[in-house]
């Protein structure tokens, strides 16, 4: 055993009651090296280093990465999590993938997700859309196209903070970027195409808000232009703009996400799809609850008008942990608009997959 000099056994053996301090005594990390317990050991460099003070999540996760960093997983998750104390503060969900708080800002030009990055090898279609039409001649096929039922679905979803604090410490402008598509990979007899992609750029304005509501604290509030096409000529050709708002509320291991937009109008000349917004809608709400290393998933849209305008969809996701930061993803979509191209479809959608990247 390595021999311990008397000085060094004194502050071990004070190391108690320096831990009642409330700042430390930097000399008191001479003490830790005498300890031959690793646990302790930490404890006391934690102790003589300040450590003991950080919030929990900044514990859990090594030092942030330098800007430029394409993914760092901003809170590793774990089938054996361990639940906080009362002494440590918990960095919420809306802090952990928006940067809300002046704490948890990490400057500019971090890549991060934004919508979860999946991978679906199965992904079905009780009732394919073999004809897609529009308002719009120009925008409507004369004859059916051959698909299969069953096709593969993939989502790559990256945003990145362009310039933080906006109006002086108020407002962080993000750079979002989502791509989906549809691929009939085993479409053979015509040559695997992939069906549909979708791309949504998008420019966010987020404010960080703190108020109350039945319980459920305001975390977020933003503005933000999106835009939405497939990326097709005529007469496959879809898209749309839109001014969108965001309203984020959260309470422990939830979140609500509220947000309702206004389509730029269109020339009815260039107008693929006119009528979309009674469709796809004019808003949408999206639910994530975190529970025991799960997260499940639910969006529900609609139209906002009645009659025979009146149209929605429902979607549900579950992902779940399989190994490491390996997770299992089912994805179940119900209404219409699961892609551009059948924005005036109504079907029933089922995926199986994995999940690369969640909501949070």
């Amino acid at each position: 055993m390595r021999p311990i000099s008397l000085a060094a056994l004194a502050l071990a053996s004070g190391f108690t009651v320096a831990a009642r301090a409330q700042t430390p005594d930097p000399m008191d990390i001479r003490a830790c090296t005498a300890l031959e317990n690793d646990a302790q050991r930490l404890a006391c460099y934690d102790h003589a280093t300040g450590r003991e003070h950080l919030p929990m999540a900044q514990k859990k996760t090594e030092a942030p990465s330098p800007p430029g960093t394409v993914f760092r997983h901003e809170q590793a998750k774990s089938n054996t999590e361990v639940p906080p104390t009362s002494s440590e503060k918990t960095v919420s969900l809306f802090d952990s993938r928006w940067e809300l708080s002046p704490d948890s800002k990490l400057g500019t030009f971090n890549v991060r997700a934004y919508k979860p990055i999946t991978v679906m090898p199965f992904f079905a279609s009780s009732n394919q859309n073999s004809q897609p039409s529009s308002p719009n001649p120009a925008n409507t096929v004369k004859e059916p196209q051959d698909l299969d039922n069953i096709e593969s679905k993939f989502q790559l979803s990256l945003k990145t903070k362009v310039w933080q604090g906006v109006f002086g410490d108020e407002g962080d402008l993000w750079v979002a970027y989502t791509q989906s598509s549809r691929w009939q990979v085993y479409n053979e007899k015509n040559s695997r195409p992939f069906r549909e992609t979708n791309y949504e750029p998008e420019a966010i304005l987020a404010f960080n808000t703190n108020y109350e509501v039945a319980e459920w604290n305001g975390r977020l509030l933003g503005i933000a232009l999106n835009h939405e096409s497939n990326g097709q000529s005529d007469p496959l050709s879809r898209s749309w703009n839109r001014v969108m708002g965001y309203v984020g509320f959260e309470r422990e291991d939830w979140t609500v996400m509220l947000r309702p937009w206004w389509r730029i109008p269109e020339s009815s000349k260039t107008n693929d799809n006119p009528d979309i917004s009674n469709y796809m809608g004019r808003a949408d709400m999206q639910i994530v609850h975190e529970w025991r290393g799960q997260e499940f998933g639910l969006m529900l849209r609609h139209s906002l008008r009645g009659g025979s305008e009146s149209h929605g969809a429902a979607e549900f996701t579950w992902a779940f942990p399989i190994v490491g930061n390996l997770r299992g993803y089912v994805e179940l979509f119900k209404g219409y608009g699961e892609s551009m191209i059948d924005y005036n479809h109504n079907a029933t959608y089922l995926g199986l997959g994995l999940s690369l990247l969640d909501w949070y």
